[in-house]
């Protein structure tokens, strides 16, 4: 396995200007990653997005790093039921973005729920024919430039490790599966040891990433913490300083023959650089242990 990092760890120091890409790429290798995933582009205006993307990628060239997913944003249901191929033509830009990049793989989300407005069931039973189209057929034409694509349990109304299941199965493509983030499913309360082992066959990519969590049964934390679909606290962690079962979740993982990248995502409050720092310490002594 591979130790790679999403970009999005990076968030709030390219938010406040004080890297930009070009420097986060730099750190990403001088901090000992082998593979950078990019949580969409920081695309400066002066500049079309596809030609951002080649820079972008003779830049990891230049510095022998991999680039691994292009991760980004998608709702099949934003535009209403009867329009998400609105949707899938949005994101054939976005497939032609990663391809630019050389990624390996692109994640996109199903859902977030319905539109606001939207008078029909609200049953994710009701919207799963809808997300099944819209993801066949992005993978169709992702395909076409030999790009694998995934959805990640992420968002709330399709993160629980059965209905990332029901949306995979039902697409029933070789070129589809799961972006497997550890941490995020106790967003939904679900038990991570227990929906990891039940997607990692399915998984083409692996998001490593630590919560600290607390009760709903106690008082609100303040800031810094969000709730959890159940009403309990979670909030972003330096790697092995939460709550989520790291070392079980590395065993089912190994034991899965899984080859891939494992793909540090870290959420916390600490010092951004000091937090990837220790995480990646810490991963690699889990992984190794």
């Amino acid at each position: 396995m591979k130790y790679g990092i999403s970009t999005y760890s990076f968030h709030r120091l390219l938010e406040s200007g004080s890297m930009d890409m070009f420097a986060v790429i730099e750190k990403v290798k001088e901090m000992g990653f082998e593979v950078i995933e990019f949580s969409g582009l920081q695309v400066p205006d002066e500049i079309e997005p596809l030609d951002f993307a080649q820079k972008v990628k003779q830049k990891c060239a230049d510095l022998d790093l991999e680039v691994g997913n292009y991760t980004i944003g998608a709702d099949f249901l934003q535009y209403g039921m009867e329009n998400w191929e609105k949707e899938v033509d949005r994101l054939k830009g976005e497939i032609e973005i990663a391809d630019q990049l050389g990624a390996s793989g692109m994640r996109h989300d199903a859902a977030w729920g319905f539109p606001e407005g939207y008078s029909g069931l609200r049953s994710f039973s009701r919207a799963l024919p809808v997300l099944i189209r819209g993801c066949r057929a992005v993978t169709e034409i992702a395909r076409e430039y030999e790009l694998k694509t995934m959805i990640e349990n992420h968002g709330f109304f399709c993160q629980d490790s059965s209905r990332v299941m029901e949306v995979v199965n039902g697409v029933n493509d070789s070129n589809f599966g799961v972006l497997l983030d550890v941490g995020n499913f106790l967003c939904v309360d679900e038990k991570p040891v227990r929906a990891v082992g039940k997607l990692m066959p399915l998984a083409f990519h692996v998001h490593m990433k630590d919560f600290h969590v607390k009760s709903g049964e106690g008082l609100n934390p303040g800031q810094g913490w969000f709730s959890t679909r159940g009403g309990n606290y979670l909030r972003g962690a330096i790697l092995g300083h939460g709550n989520v079962p790291l070392k079980q979740c590395l065993q089912i993982i190994k034991d899965s023959s899984y080859e891939g990248v494992l793909s540090l995502e870290f959420e916390g409050m600490e010092d951004p650089l000091q937090g990837i720092a220790i995480s990646l310490q810490n991963l690699k002594r889990y992984l190794s242990s």
